[in-house]
């Protein structure tokens, strides 16, 4: 395994160059109308290290700046074909944790993987229920899991199901009590018409009684024999066609075998209650990419600590108002010339910033080659404004070319808590895990990397990373033909000591990406430490307040030592903010209420 020290800085584009049509009072000629220039090339360091990496199933080559590879387990028996690289039939997808396990779902189950030592993680239990996607959710007690395969069957049978019409077949949101853990017991199997490719567990602030899901739904409709008032006409042919719409679950926590669908919301129409309101289908002009109609979310990011969602639908990114979580309504929507299919959301912690993903090629095909345009199956990073309006900042793709038999594209990730910084860990399939900083917007850039090669270097094998994720101080990384892998993250140019320490102070007693938690950080030595680091790294302190502030980190100081020094660097943000200093004034007045919060 190779390591550098050394990663390269990827320029992007700003928003004035690329423009992003906001679909808001557009409509649907007019957004068909909007032309942008022809998409930027990639551009990448030749040298590199993740350039030529040797192919292998088990035994590839690999690159690592910024990590340290922890551990790399395989997956576990019943959950793959040990002939092939890659079987779609045993792919494993997304993660969920709670304690000190790590749940990864699978197109075939499940499994719970013991993570007390990150270093030494354990399989504990697989649970084989096929039903294809598989993602997963924990809650307290309760295991989500999405079906949408036709094979799937109510009662986790492996025979599957022959009859195109059957009272047998899974489709939507199985519901397993794991209050013992080593015997998950399915308690609810919550049928939907277009079964769920993927579901968001939300939270209503105040009700501790229930929990939410969205199910997102992105197949046929299936037939009306099988699920009642199941229908996939237009809505002009059926105003109750199970497109342009999610479907609420709620789940009584006391009684989760009650689980139920509640709302159908039809988060797609349009202010006059048009319910194709949004992108239509198509492309945006010459040089742009074609993207299909919105009638359905792949999926949906809840954040009830700022009162929204982000929606990745099809054609569109959208925001919702889920401050009642049975009701979602839309409050905002773009379309980007430059997207095939949006894919996913992540927020920043303050919520006002939103990382959309472009799964260009759907996920399988090669669309990190050097001939591939650098704002297509990218990131699009969105700043937030009032009414949920979303205005185009810049974008961020993988800076570095992968081979043609490398499946690689934006994926899915979650914010690492670096305080003062919004930093983003990203799979790209078989381009591996990226670290972006986008705490500029218009300028991310990345700040650490984990590749291996190729599964093959004669065919093109489905695999790499599905997701990475931080939990508790350690990075997963859930690998589709491999297994699982861990990472720390260590020192370099753009990551100090104590701004890791600050992110590995973050402990969570659950996590699920899709239900993005508000991140507060304990006052302590390495908050602050981390504050200063970030100024003194941008040159943005004066170098004697710089050296006063160290001197106090480095010292046992009394409370009263910590709030004057506070009470000095709030008069420096008041003349910062004035003009009469130059600086950092939102860092600086970050580390004097850290230092305020240490004296109390």
């Amino acid at each position: 395994m190779k390591d550098f020290g050394q990663t390269g800085r990827f320029g992007l584009l700003a928003a004035a160059a690329l423009l992003a049509t906001a679909s808001t009072g557009m409509d649907a000629a007019a957004q068909q109308q909007a032309v942008v220039p022809n998409a930027p090339a990639l551009e990448w360091d030749p040298n590199d290290p993740r350039i030529g990496l040797g192919a292998g199933w088990l035994d590839a080559e690999s690159a690592i700046s910024g990590l340290e590879l922890l551990a790399a387990i395989p997956r576990a028996e019943g959950f793959f074909n040990p002939t092939t690289p890659a079987d779609g039939r045993f792919n494993n997808t997304d993660l969920a944790f709670q304690g000190h396990r790590l749940i990864q779902g699978n197109y075939n189950g499940f499994q719970i993987i013991d993570i007390s030592n990150p270093a030494d993680p354990v399989y504990e239990l697989s649970v084989v229920c096929p039903g294809g996607q598989g993602d997963v959710s924990i809650y307290g007690d309760l295991i989500f899991m999405s079906a949408q395969e036709t094979r799937g069957r109510l009662d986790c049978g492996i025979e599957g199901v022959n009859d195109s019409i059957s009272a047998e077949r899974m489709r939507g949101v199985r519901i397993f009590d794991v209050s013992d853990m080593s015997n998950p017991t399915q308690v609810a199997a919550v049928q939907s018409c277009r079964g769920s490719h993927t579901h968001t567990v939300v939270t209503q602030p105040g009700d501790t009684e229930n929990v939410y899901v969205y199910i997102q739904g992105t197949s046929r409709v299936r037939p009306g024999g099988e699920l009642a008032g199941c229908s996939g006409g237009m809505p002009d042919e059926d105003p109750n066609t199970a497109l342009f719409r999610i479907e609420v679950v709620k789940v009584p926590l006391a009684n989760p075998a009650a689980a139920e669908i509640v709302n159908m919301p039809r988060i797609f129409a349009d202010d006059q209650g048009n319910i194709s309101g949004l992108w239509q289908g198509g492309d945006h002009g010459e040089g742009t990419q074609s993207s299909r109609l919105t009638n359905q979310c792949h999926d949906i990011t809840a954040y009830p600590g700022i009162g929204l969602a982000g929606g990745a639908c099809s054609g569109n990114g959208i925001l919702l108002d889920i401050s009642d979580a049975e009701n979602p309504r839309r409050v905002g929507e773009v379309a980007d010339p430059n997207f095939a299919y949006w894919h996913s959301a992540t927020f920043n912690n303050d919520g006002d910033v939103v990382v959309f993903t472009d799964e260009w090629g759907g996920g399988s095909a090669p669309r990190c080659r050097a001939s591939d345009p650098a704002t297509w199956g990218a990131n699009a990073i969105f700043r937030i404004g009032e009414g949920g309006q979303m205005e185009l900042a810049g974008y961020y793709k993988l800076p570095v070319p992968q081979t043609e038999t490398e499946n690689c594209v934006a994926h899915n990730g979650s914010i690492i808590p670096v305080p003062g910084r919004d930093i983003m860990a990203q799979a790209w399939y078989q381009g591996g895990l990226s670290l972006m900083d986008f705490t500029d917007p218009e300028n991310p850039y990345e700040i650490a990397f984990f590749d291996r090669g190729p599964l093959s270097i004669e065919s093109l094998f489905t695999g790499g990373y599905w997701s990475t994720y931080w939990y508790n101080g350690r990075l997963y990384g859930a690998e589709i033909s491999r297994g699982i892998d861990v990472f720390r993250l260590t020192p370099s140019e753009h990551l100090s000591e104590a701004e890791i320490r600050a992110a590995e102070s973050v402990m969570m007693g659950e996590f699920n990406a899709q239900l993005q938690p508000k991140v507060e950080w304990t006052p302590s030595v390495d908050v602050a430490q981390a504050y200063l680091d970030q100024m003194v790294r941008s040159n943005r302190i004066l170098n004697t307040r710089a050296q006063e502030i160290q001197r106090v980190l480095n010292g046992n100081a009394s409370a009263s030592q910590l709030n004057s020094l506070a009470a000095s660097i709030e008069a420096d943000v008041v003349q910062i903010e004035a003009g009469e200093l130059g600086g950092d004034a939102e860092r600086m007045a970050r580390l004097a209420s850290t230092l305020r919060g240490m004296a109390m």
